[in-house]
């Protein structure tokens, strides 16, 4: 019984190689778990994630800013469809939309439709009730689908949760100093990316039906800022979650030109 917690002496007074060899066995295998328990990411590692993760904020930014706002599309009527002095436009967004009455004078002449947007005048602006009551907004005689809407502005939301989630996990991956958190990140980055980009084309759809529901008013539509912030974001965000990808790779291209120690025996 004590033979198995004590190595003894052989005749020749040699240890038993049995129990030296049992003993190199469990030693190797509690040292090898405990480098895999206690790997840190390098410092040249650890500064390029953070560069990765400004990067990915600058998405989050741009789309918080371009989701808050109400110039997705601007919708003009012909400035001088009224006959008097002053036109009328409608810009919106996902949630609310503003009713803008601008002076004919103040609009540039060689311009056939109501606006910019950026012209001096009356504004009178309105949240929708699509998350409300379910009611449909008409615009100009012209009503929307809230079923396109609704879809645009939930996948809006969705982004902007995955964003949250793939933050905290490279915030958690930058404090304990190991890359584990990197690729659930990225995924989280790279599917708010797609989210936001689905929600910019049904929101487009949702703008070619209320055209398309009555004829009788004829308007002139164009996509505004909000649309070019919101998908520049959407596009950063998927380049950084695919940097994050590639910082989090076993052997990644800069560590090729890293030293190795090969210990010889």
């Amino acid at each position: 019984m004590w033979s198995n917690y004590f190595v003894q002496p052989d005749e020749d007074g040699r240890i038993g190689m049995a129990g030296a060899a049992q003993g190199v066995g469990l030693g190797g295998m509690k040292v090898g778990r405990g480098q895999r328990r206690t790997q840190k990411m390098s410092d040249s590692q650890e500064g390029k994630i953070k560069l990765a993760f400004f990067v990915s904020i600058i998405g989050v930014t741009l789309t918080v800013l371009g989701m808050g706002t109400e110039f997705w599309v601007e919708l003009a009527q012909p400035k001088n469809f009224s006959g008097n002095q002053t036109c009328q436009m409608v810009h919106y967004g996902l949630w609310k939309g503003c009713i803008r009455t601008l002076w004919v004078a103040d609009i540039d002449p060689e311009r056939t439709s109501c606006g910019p947007a950026e012209l001096p005048g009356e504004t009178n602006c309105t949240y929708f009730k699509f998350f409300t009551s379910g009611e449909n907004a008409v615009i100009f005689k012209k009503t929307t689908d809230k079923k396109l809407n609704l879809a645009a502005a939930i996948l809006a939301l969705l982004s902007l949760t995955m964003m949250v989630m793939g933050s905290i996990c490279i915030a958690m991956s930058l404090s304990k100093g190991v890359p584990f958190f990197l690729k659930p990140g990225s995924f989280c980055f790279i599917l708010s990316g797609v989210l936001v980009l689905l929600s910019i084309l049904i929101f487009h759809q949702s703008v070619l039906s209320l055209l398309s529901s009555d004829h009788s008013i004829p308007l002139h539509h164009e996509l505004s800022w909000s649309v070019a912030c919101v998908g520049s974001a959407g596009a950063i965000l998927i380049f950084g979650g695919f940097l994050f990808i590639i910082l989090s790779l076993p052997f990644s291209p800069w560590q090729k030109c890293l030293p190795h120690n090969n210990n010889t025996t």
